[in-house]
């Protein structure tokens, strides 16, 4: 098969792989070699352009739903790992890629499988000098040894969790062992990454959840997801909506809403950037993130007892928790406060901050600000 027909087949297999926020199609530029070009999010923000592809989509697994998934009815591919290697240090002296994301199904075995992953990037570290940035998926079940590699060479590694426990995992993907395939290899690699001072892998490692595939709540997600970050110091999950792949045990259910993809990233963002505590998080009676307003609004209508916050006293913390407010808004209002006080919301607005939407949680020199109160006052349901 030629290199374009492989990287269509291997290119369209790794879609639902996630290195962004949501899925990657509207990112694609497809032309030629950089059809299956993708952007993906660096640790300290911005982007970077990447080649995302398997390796192969033969797999042994039977996840109920995989595209790829044995016995699936889907055209099949592998690259060679010296194959591969050639076609990035191609497309990357082209200047159309600045890194890949390697993943693959299992074939044969993990172990296997991961040589064959390993011996490409070794080709494109050492044969073609490549020094930026590669992220590699862990099989689920790698040894050892084949994260210990992996670490040495990839900036980031990952292993898909898929579901946020065992129960949830034997819905979707039987033939899986949660802890031992799964949270084995990410405790291992932690160790190893924490060995290291942070100098192996630096960019850490995440995770990715199939969301909606076994019926969970997002409670149990963001609780898994919570414990991640704080046990395992993950530095992101990915949540991918469900869509029902024809031919699959799961052809028939209805897909994930985009909605709830959305929420669920706001309330990770609450977590790991605005100090928001799972228990924090508000959810309705089914232990969903409700649809009708975000994570953030729903804990400042809860707690009228912290609210209203005076924005010239608060501490960083506090201020980060009202509703319009980020990370770079109070940075500047931290700062301009030193130089005076804070009287207007034109001065919440100056700083970045979505001041109409702050104005009912806050005080600027003990005054309440003019504001309408949002169009719904109780939780919804």
């Amino acid at each position: 098969m030629e290199l374009l027909q492989k990287l269509e087949t291997l290119g369209e297999s790794a879609e639902f792989d996630l290195c962004n926020d949501s899925s990657a199609a509207g990112t694609r530029t497809r032309h030629d070699l950089a059809r299956w070009i993708t952007s993906a999010a660096l640790p300290g923000g911005g982007q970077i352009r990447v080649l995302k592809t398997l390796l192969t989509n033969i797999c042994e697994k039977s996840c109920h739903y995989c595209g790829i998934r044995a016995r699936g009815n889907v055209p099949r591919s592998s690259f060679k790992p010296e194959e591969l290697a050639r076609a990035f240090d191609r497309m990357q002296r082209a200047g159309l890629v600045e890194g890949i994301f390697l993943s693959s199904g299992v074939c044969a075995t993990a172990d296997r499988t991961m040589d064959r992953m390993i011996a490409c990037v070794e080709l494109i570290r050492t044969r073609y000098e490549f020094p930026g940035y590669v992220h590699l998926k862990l099989l689920p079940g790698a040894s050892e040894a084949h994260i210990e590699r992996a670490v040495q060479l990839a900036q980031r590694v990952s292993v898909n969790l898929e579901a946020p426990n065992p129960e949830r995992l034997a819905a979707i993907a039987p033939h899986k062992d949660y802890f031992e395939e799964l949270t084995s290899p990410m405790k291992i690699a932690k160790r190893l990454i924490d060995a290291s001072g942070g100098r192996l892998a630096p960019s850490g490692q995440t995770t990715q959840f199939v969301v909606g595939a076994a019926g969970e709540p997002d409670q149990e997600i963001l609780a898994t997801t919570a414990r991640l970050y704080d046990e395992m110091d993950l530095r992101r999950a990915y949540y991918s909506p469900f869509r029902p792949v024809p031919g699959t045990p799961l052809d028939g259910q209805d897909p994930t809403p985009l909605w709830r993809e959305h929420r669920l990233y706001q309330a990770d963002w609450l977590l790991r950037f605005y100090n928001f505590a799972f228990d924090d998080l508000i959810f309705d009676h089914e232990g969903n993130l409700p649809r009708k307003a975000d994570p953030k609004m729903l804990y400042a209508q809860a707690h009228p007892e912290i609210f209203p916050i005076e924005v010239n006293r608060a501490g960083r913390q506090d201020l980060l928790r009202v509703p319009g407010m980020g990370p770079r808004s109070v940075g500047r209002l931290l700062q301009w406060r030193r130089q005076g006080k804070l009287r207007e919301l034109s001065d919440l607005r100056k700083a970045g901050a979505v001041a109409d939407r702050a104005a009912p949680y806050v005080l600027l020199d003990g005054r309440r600000p003019p504001h309408q109160l949002p169009l719904w006052t109780t939780w919804p349901a």
